[in-house]
């Protein structure tokens, strides 16, 4: 019995194609032990061995055209070097998924308010939070395609961030992205009230802090500091034709009573 295998025996003993065993020889890194005299391809250890190795070449993200180099010509110091290169590349996509991964999480968690049902106002607990500044405006004014081009190298992945839009009463709204360090500014812990409006065009946003503003007073909540927009647009895959925000203002520890007013 013959000790070298066919091609087709090779391809599953490899778990590869055919088509991939036919590649790799004719692009020469790959051939044959011997040709039997039905033509049948040959396949011997050695031959096992080196498509081992340009199986985990490929995996090591090397091009075809460069394992007959690397097989054939790299030093152990070099061969070792690469594979630190995969590794680093191997580590860097690890992070990538794990930051998806948590962004996948972060929608999941907030989908199921993306609704008219869920714009309710409610008293939340939030921690003291910190934000950058990405963006001044003039109070009034809408964000534009051209201002968003100006400013984008300043933050990647810009709309999978809570944007949090402040004015502090000088006529100049500021927009923040939230940070895990002391930044620009800081939310201080506290009692906020909240409320979730999903708002299809602007004057819709001034109603709703007109109406925000008009609760806290019947409710005699006593709001301090700046209102608090914050726009989430990665819900708007949810709702195509509206922006989701949530509008907090932190209410005055230990009141009772009195009016909301405008800070």
């Amino acid at each position: 019995m013959k000790s070298e295998i066919t091609i087709s025996e090779l391809a599953k003993l490899m778990n590869v194609s055919v088509h991939q065993i036919r590649y790799f020889e004719e692009k020469g890194i790959l051939q044959p032990a011997y040709v039997d005299r039905n033509q049948y391809r040959m396949y011997g250890m050695d031959q096992v061995y080196r498509l081992a190795h340009i199986l985990l070449l490929r995996k090591l993200g090397v091009p075809v055209q460069s394992i007959k180099e690397c097989i054939t010509s790299y030093s152990a110091d070099q061969l070792g070097q690469l594979l630190h290169r995969s590794l680093l590349e191997i580590d860097t996509e690890l992070l990538r998924l794990q930051e998806l991964r948590q962004f996948m999480n972060k929608i999941l968690q907030k989908q199921p308010n993306v609704s008219p049902q869920s714009e309710h106002y409610r008293v939340k607990r939030r921690d003291t939070a910190y934000l950058t500044r990405w963006m001044e405006m003039e109070s009034g004014s809408k964000l534009n395609a051209r201002g968003l081009v100006e400013r984008a190298g300043l933050v990647p992945d810009l709309f999978e961030s809570d944007i949090h839009c402040i004015e502090d009463g000088s006529g100049t709204l500021t927009l923040y992205l939230e940070t895990q360090a002391p930044g620009d500014y800081s939310l201080p812990e506290g009692e906020y009230l909240a409320v979730l409006r999903l708002i299809h065009e602007e004057d819709e946003l001034e109603q709703a802090i007109e109406q925000f503003y008009d609760y806290a007073a019947a409710q005699s909540f006593a709001l301090i500091g700046p209102l608090i927009l914050i726009e989430r647009s990665y819900l708007s895959l949810f709702t195509p034709d509206k922006l989701h925000y949530e509008l907090q203002a932190l209410i005055e520890p230990d009141e009772h009573s009195g009016k909301g007013a405008r800070p």
